[in-house]
């Protein structure tokens, strides 16, 4: 019962994630980039740039921005209530990026620092993952056996024996499937969250962190925002080559935090093949796909995946410890 009302809360949420109120400045049906970043602007912005030029697309578009706040002073309450997504998540979201980022000087460092109070705040939950994760790899020897012993019995009397056996075996290892999927639920609305925050932060898309626009995607930085090789040739020239780096770096991170915080070991290789294979294609897949990414989203993906990792070392170097201690008594 415990279980099914937490799996239709992580539904509800994800919902709701999914029902996200970012909307963009259009002209002939198309979005309008800002010109010097390639940003998607956003007309519901919310709160004030301060970039002139930005001002001027705004204003070209016919889009009010004389009623928001300035950044500085935007509040959760600012601009009344737009939903429940927006009202819970979104504002409270970006006005502590907000705040930190006045704090520290730098808003890509307030999307490090707020990502990793979000991280410590669900550790107990992303801890459990990690177990399971941990847990699966110290049963697979006894799983693999079970599916040995009953490869070519599949009679429903068979398979129910198996079932209770697999079962025993989880609770040998203190395994939880359901619990074990909590985190990746929990992540899929946060990843949203994050994205329309830092899209309608214009003080976010404006700023820069060591040297990289946070407005700009690296496919932007290379073919500019009319997508032109020769902008590609002329990047290496005027330096935007080096966003090609933050993929890589988005594909490093991820791999490794799939590798380190993934049960691939299986109940047969068939199963693991595919489990790695898997793992494999989404990280192809995100790689490319933060080609497109600003740099803010690319910053925030990178640090998470960083917890996630060194998070992994520690519960695993904790585990091992404790099982010295064990081999010692005994």
């Amino acid at each position: 019962m415990r279980n099914k009302k937490i799996i239709v809360v992580l539904l509800l949420v994800m919902t709701l994630s999914l029902t996200g109120c970012t909307q963009y400045v259009k002209d002939d049906g198309k979005v309008v980039k800002e010109s010097t970043n390639g940003q998607n602007l956003v007309s519901n912005i919310l709160c004030q740039p301060e970039n002139k030029d930005v001002i001027k697309t705004y204003e070209k578009h016919e889009v009010d921005i004389d009623k928001l706040p300035t950044c500085p002073k935007f509040t959760p309450a600012s601009g009344g209530y737009e939903g429940i997504w927006s009202t819970i998540f979104i504002k409270p979201l970006s006005w502590l990026i907000i705040q930190i980022g006045l704090l520290v000087k730098n808003y890509g460092l307030a999307i490090i620092l707020v990502t990793i109070l979000i991280r410590l705040i669900i550790f107990p939950i992303s801890k459990k993952s990690a177990l399971q994760s941990e847990g699966m790899k110290a049963a697979s020897k006894d799983l693999q056996k079970l599916e040995n012993k009953y490869r070519n019995r599949q009679s429903q009397q068979d398979q129910m024996m198996k079932a209770q056996e697999m079962m025993a075996i989880y609770k040998k290892y203190n395994i939880n499937p359901m619990s074990g999927c909590l985190f990746a639920f929990i992540q899929m609305p946060l990843f949203f969250a994050f994205l329309e925050s830092l899209y309608r932060i214009p003080a976010v898309f404006e700023g820069k962190f060591i040297g990289f626009n946070l407005g700009t995607s690296p496919f932007n930085a290379l073919f500019g925002t009319s997508f032109s090789f020769s902008h590609f040739i002329d990047s290496f020239g005027t330096g935007n080559w080096i966003y090609i780096l933050l993929p890589l770096a988005v594909g490093l991170a991820t791999f490794f935090s799939f590798k380190m915080n993934s049960g691939l070991s299986g109940t047969n290789p068939e199963q693991e093949k595919q489990m790695k294979l898997m793992m494999n294609i989404m990280m192809i897949f995100i790689t490319f796909v933060s080609f497109t990414m600003s740099t803010s989203i690319i910053i925030y993906w990178i640090t998470g995946s960083l917890f996630t990792i060194i998070q992994s070392l520690i519960l695993r170097r904790h585990k091992d410890a404790r099982n010295g201690k064990k081999r010692i008594k005994e």
